[in-house]
């Protein structure tokens, strides 16, 4: 359960998704505060993607987009010059109805966006998975690669993953968070893949620094 105060943590080109895994490494003072506020507390933080020409005023409060992902830190390293290296697993979707810009980092009032997946549900996913893993077997096997794909993972974990970690632009992420639910996504997903011109290995993402 989210609570309903989140510090939001905007980055330029992070999109964080559902019970996927995230490194990050923490060096700006005003995100290292907020880096301690939340170990010291519920240990939540709220992803948001910055909105293009956020350049401009980035130092202040540059809109971002207002649909996020809430992290959980599950790992934490306090360097000695006070920087962190943590890791954040997505917990759940938020949409930010007011923020509150009183502390050195932002703070937002967000309502939950859930996805329940019920049985029928689960169902089309599974048909989903079979097309979004032809789609990727075919892209990486262009490459002379061996494609492996989990099978003990979720069905909805792997669309969310493939989701975060391929090299999306981070509109195009951010489009994928939007919608609404793991079998929506996992449609846009496919259509997107098979709109690329996909070149393995550089298609999957890695953590970020801020």
């Amino acid at each position: 359960m989210l609570p309903q105060d989140l510090p939001l943590f905007p980055l330029p080109g992070t999109v964080l998704f559902p019970n996927v895994f995230l490194p990050l490494h923490i060096f700006e003072a005003r995100y290292r505060a907020l880096v301690a506020d939340a170990l010291t507390g519920d240990r939540m933080i709220g992803m948001t993607l910055l909105r293009p020409g956020h350049e401009a005023d980035y130092e202040g409060t540059p809109p971002v987009y207002t649909v996020g992902c809430a992290g959980v830190i599950t790992h934490s390293e306090r360097l000695e010059d006070g920087r962190y290296n943590i890791v954040l697993r997505g917990v759940e979707k938020f949409s930010i109805e007011r923020e509150d810009h009183g502390l050195a980092y932002r703070r937002a009032r967000v309502a939950p966006l859930p996805e329940p997946v019920d049985d029928q549900l689960r169902e089309t996913l599974r048909r989903q998975r079979q097309r979004l893993e032809a789609v990727l077997v075919a892209a990486i096997e262009r490459s002379g690669a061996e494609p492996r794909f989990p099978p003990s993972m979720p069905d909805d974990d792997l669309v969310n993953a493939l989701s975060q970690y391929l090299q999306f632009e981070p509109v195009e992420r951010q489009a994928l968070l939007e919608r609404q639910g793991a079998v929506d996504r996992c449609q846009a997903l496919i259509e997107l893949l098979q709109m690329k011109v996909m070149a393995p290995p550089g298609i999957w993402g890695s953590g970020t620094s801020h």
